[in-house]
Formats: structure tokens, C-alpha cells, sequence
């Protein structure tokens, strides 16, 4: 079997047509759309996952499931529901394609991490995850701008004749609001001027308190039992002033004995995790000890892994 993961963002062709071309096997589909942004963005992008669920079983024969991505701009969330989507069709027996042609930087950085994190932790299963990319044939937006530019044309000659005949289209002039005309010039104007001075978008969104997200490369390795439970530890209390003290409350909830061994056994592992190993722990110099917690990865790997530990 395989499924194909596919963000939606504002793209029909690049989702669908290179399967479609390439006449490759496409058992089941999972589409994500997004639902941040703009009414009219939510309701494009929902149109397009419709018709994409459409043609995806009528042309490809594939089943097809829905899901929304709450936040397409929480690399974070985007990492998890990757992660987890991709690991249930992967221990289901099945082959995975994620598409990142679509869809926000960070949705598609966060599936492929997640795809690439997936290779390097289940060996076992790399030859069944592929990530892939198609480019467009042609872009619209410059094609769009001198269509635009064409109608500006057009209006300012009406503006000019006020009545009469466009002798060019045989279209009738006659009874244009010269007011509503020159509203429309004066958009089109404004909208071909920005277009032309800053491209296709505007401005820098702040998300979160920042205008930069940043997106961590992560690259999940094999992580030991006393590791993991080192890694959910510092998930769920967060910082330690010392190891000494993540030792103290790994012993009392292990019931296990607090002696030198076992404070040695947890530096020798917070030391494989740190920046030096694996690098999902941090550690910050405090005086004599330091400071312990989960880096960004670490973060992530916990998040990734959580169901997996409340299920065990």
C-alpha cells in the first residue's frame, strides 16, 4: 500500500498532476488544510482539498481522508501531526510519499524533518519514506500583473472616451459611472504598484511574538530506555538546577537508591544526549553545576514520543 501525504495549500497541478503523468500507484491519500489566514484563504484552500478528494478517487482510484492543521504556522504542531501520521501508516504496513510542494515553509519543512527524523530512527522502514517535490510548469502572479496592466490600459481609454464603442472588442461605453471607473483604475493602479515594488507578498506577520519562526533541523537518532526516560523526565518538570538534582528525582521515582552509581549512570547519559551526543539536552554552566534542560529537538522528540510513553 501507499499513501501519500499531501499539505494543501494554494496549488492544484503540483498536487496531483505529476501522480497522475508519471502513471504512479496511489492507494490511499491524506489531505491537510490549512485554516489560518484570511476568510477567503480558508475557503480557497478548503475548495481546492475538495477537489482534490475528488479527482484523487476518481482519477487515481485512492481513498481519501481530511485533516485541518489548526495553526500552519506552528512548526512545532506541524512537526507532531507529521510525525504521527506518518508513523501510523508506517506501522500499518505501509509505503509513505509526503509532498511538501504546497503549503507554508513551515508546514513542509516540518513534514520533511519529520519524514527525514523517521528515516534515521527506524532504519527498518527507510526504503518505505520518500519526500517529494514538483515545480510548476509556469507561475501565474507575472502573468496575472500583465493582465492587469492590460485592463488599466483598457479602463484609462474608456476614462478618456467617457461613451461610445470599444471599436477593438464592439463593447458598449455608453452609461459608465466615471466615478466608479476611476475607483477601479485607482485600485488597479495601487494593486499593480505594490505588486511591482514588492512582489507577491507584503510586510513580515508576526507569530508568536516574533517575526522569525525558527525551524529546527531534527534528526531523531535510536534513543536507549535510561535515555528516554531521562528525555520524558525533563519533559514534564522542565529545568533542573544540576544534574545531581535530575538524578535525585529519577531515583525517587524509580524507587530506586540515590548513590554515586546511579548519579554517574545519569551524567554519563545526560552527557551522550547533550550538545556533544545527540544533541536533545542542554546544559547551562551555574556556578559549580549546571543548569539542565530539553533543547528545541528535545523538545520535539518528546512531543513526537509522548503517546508512545503513555501507551507503554
Amino acid at each position: 500500500m501507499q499513501t501519500h501525504i499531501v499539505p494543501v495549500g494554494f496549488d492544484y497541478d503540483r498536487l496531483i498532476a505529476p501522480l497522475v503523468r508519471d502513471q504512479i500507484d496511489v492507494d490511499s491519500v491524506i489531505l491537510l488544510e490549512g485554516a489560518v489566514g484570511s476568510e477567503a484563504n480558508v475557503e480557497y484552500s478548503r475548495h481546492l482539498s475538495e477537489k482534490l478528494e475528488t479527482d484523487f478517487r476518481n482519477l487515481l482510484g485512492a481513498s481519501t481522508e481530511r485533516f485541518v492543521l489548526s495553526d500552519v504556522y506552528d512548526y512545532d504542531a506541524a512537526f507532531e501531526q507529521a510525525y504521527d501520521l506518518i508513523t501510523a501508516e508506517l506501522d500499518a504496513g505501509n509505503e509513505v510519499w509526503v509532498n511538501i510542494a504546497a503549503m507554508p515553509r513551515t508546514v513542509s519543512f516540518a513534514f520533511a524533518n519529520a519524514a527525514h527524523s523517521l528515516m534515521l530512527e527506524r532504519e527498518e522502514d527507510r526504503e518505505g519514506i520518500h519526500t517529494y517535490y514538483t515545480a510548476p510548469e509556469k507561475y501565474l502572479e507575472t502573468e496575472l500583473a500583465e493582465e492587469l496592466r492590460e485592463q488599466i490600459a483598457l479602463l484609462e481609454d474608456l476614462g478618456a472616451d467617457g461613451t461610445g464603442t470599444d471599436d477593438e472588442r464592439g463593447i458598449e461605453t455608453d452609461g459608465i459611472d466615471g466615478e466608479r471607473l476611476e475607483r477601479r483604475l485607482e485600485s488597479a493602479r495601487d494593486l499593480l504598484s505594490e505588486f511591482d515594488e514588492r512582489g507577491t507578498t507584503i510586510g513580515a506577520k508576526e507569530i508568536d511574538g516574533s517575526h522569525i519562526v525558527e525551524l529546527p533541523v531534527a534528526s531523531f537518532s535510536n534513543v536507549k530506555p535510561f535515555e528516554e526516560l531521562i528525555l520524558y523526565k525533563l519533559g514534564e518538570d522542565g529545568e533542573f538546577a544540576s544534574v545531581s538534582e535530575l538524578a535525585e528525582s529519577l531515583a525517587r521515582e524509580l524507587n530506586e537508591e540515590y548513590t554515586d552509581s546511579f548519579r554517574s549512570k545519569v551524567i554519563y547519559n545526560v552527557d551522550r544526549l547533550g550538545p556533544g551526543g545527540k544533541g536533545y539536552i542542554e546544559r547551562e554552566e551555574h556556578g559549580k553545576s549546571y543548569r539542565t534542560r530539553l533543547s528545541r529537538i528535545g523538545e520535539l522528540w518528546v512531543r513526537a514520543h509522548s503517546d508512545d510513553s503513555s501507551a507503554q
